[in-house]
């Protein structure tokens, strides 16, 4: 043997030392999960370990001289895929990649790829290839995303479902308040404070389901707003017997609205109805009767989600009740669309949903307190038009 092929060795006891290079090649040809092998540089194999014919089905006689583009699928190699590897490489330093490739007996593997040139002196010599099977995880990836998508669309078909079953009752429930009343209307037509109350009746029904398309509508679109400038008091002033008549006579609504606010940007169709959600939640919050307040001021703020936000004026109109109030669960879920606390046919869970899509599609927020047994507040807060006007008004 000459000396160039021997191997240099000392010892410590009697357990020999190998030097560095044969350290190295003990440790890929000993590792099994990874297929380690060299490429010259254009890309004929050059070396094979132990993992590669495990994974791929090749021994090292079969497959070293070979092209390592055979283990690419015949799409990949019409695209061009091995040629681009190799290129990505060598021009960044370090090429990965996941797809399918191909072992000895046709079979496909997901296969995980890291290539990195090797250069000497400047010199491109070759490249280092690694290729892992990653097929189970792959497979048991692709297995979890079918049944997420699956869940996903069950409870989308759950969530359609409960709002339907929702709104037939809360539409059938209006439109026989609307029958009925028309029935003893008919019934007794010269009963003039009898026919007066049954009109009411039926009218805050027609309201009540005018509100339900609503929020479905601006549901269904995701509110596209028309907005112009407008006053905000006026706006509510406009729109007072409305929400006057959506009270039962056991409830006081009040109004305390401050002056010389500045105006806002709003689409006043949706500023109509955000403001009709919150007094209809509150009026259904005390069935026994209580008070409304519907008020506005100029407030100093920042969004609460915006912890960094400079603070600056806006315009809130607030509805507040002394109604039965919400725990802090419910509050942290009472924006979800769909959810709600009331009983089947008493509400479709997309009141405060919709305040809280028209504060932010207005470049403002909503705000709510609420305490059990002592009430609710919900502010808009809507963004004020400029400088100057209002100061001194309001909170801040």
């Amino acid at each position: 043997m000459s000396a160039a092929h021997v191997v240099k060795t000392t010892a410590i006891g009697s357990i020999p030392l190998i030097d560095d290079e044969q350290q190295f090649r003990l440790l890929v040809q000993s590792v099994t999960d990874y297929a380690i092998y060299m490429l010259d540089p254009d890309g004929v194999i050059s070396n094979w370990n132990p993992g590669g014919e495990r994974i791929k089905g090749y021994t090292r006689e079969e497959i070293v001289g070979q092209h390592f583009s055979r283990f690419y699928t015949e799409e990949d190699r019409l695209a061009g895929e091995p040629e681009y590897g190799l290129r990505m490489a060598r021009e960044h330093g370090k090429y990965e990649k996941e797809g399918w490739r191909l072992r000895k007996d046709g079979s496909r593997f997901r296969a995980s790829v890291v290539i990195d040139p090797i250069w000497q002196d400047g010199r491109l010599i070759g490249y280092a290839k690694i290729t892992r099977d990653i097929t189970e995880r792959y497979e048991a990836q692709k297995r979890l995303e079918l049944a997420q998508r699956a869940l996903a669309q069950s409870q989308k078909i759950e969530a359609v479902g409960k709002l339907t079953f929702g709104l037939a009752h809360d539409f059938n429930n209006l439109l026989t308040v609307i029958i009925n009343s028309l029935e003893l209307i008919k019934a007794h037509p010269d009963d003039a404070e009898r026919v007066g109350r049954l009109v009411d009746g039926a009218v805050r029904a027609a309201d009540r389901g005018a509100l339900l398309t609503r929020q479905l509508l601006a549901f269904a679109r995701g509110q596209n707003l028309a907005p112009e400038w407008h006053d905000v008091n006026g706006l509510l002033a406009r729109s007072e017997s409305l929400y006057r008549r959506a009270c039962d006579t056991a409830i006081d609504v009040r109004f305390e609205l401050g002056e010389g606010l500045p105006a806002v940007f709003v689409d006043a169709a949706q500023f109509e109805a955000a403001v009709l959600n919150l007094v209809v939640n509150s009026r259904d919050a005390m069935p026994d009767g209580g008070t409304i307040r519907i008020g506005t001021c100029l407030r100093y703020a920042s969004p609460p989600d915006k912890a960094d936000a400079v603070e600056r004026r806006y315009v809130c109109v607030t509805v507040a009740d002394n109604g039965t109030g919400m725990s802090a669960a419910v509050q942290e879920r009472a924006i979800e669309p769909f959810y709600t606390t009331k009983e089947v046919g008493k509400g479709s869970g997309l009141g405060l949903s919709q305040v809280h899509g028209f504060a932010a599609q207005s470049g403002g927020f909503a705000d709510i307190v609420s305490q059990l047994g002592t009430g609710t507040r919900v502010s808009i807060c809507l963004p004020a038009d400029g400088e100057g006007e209002g100061e001194g008004e309001g909170e801040r």
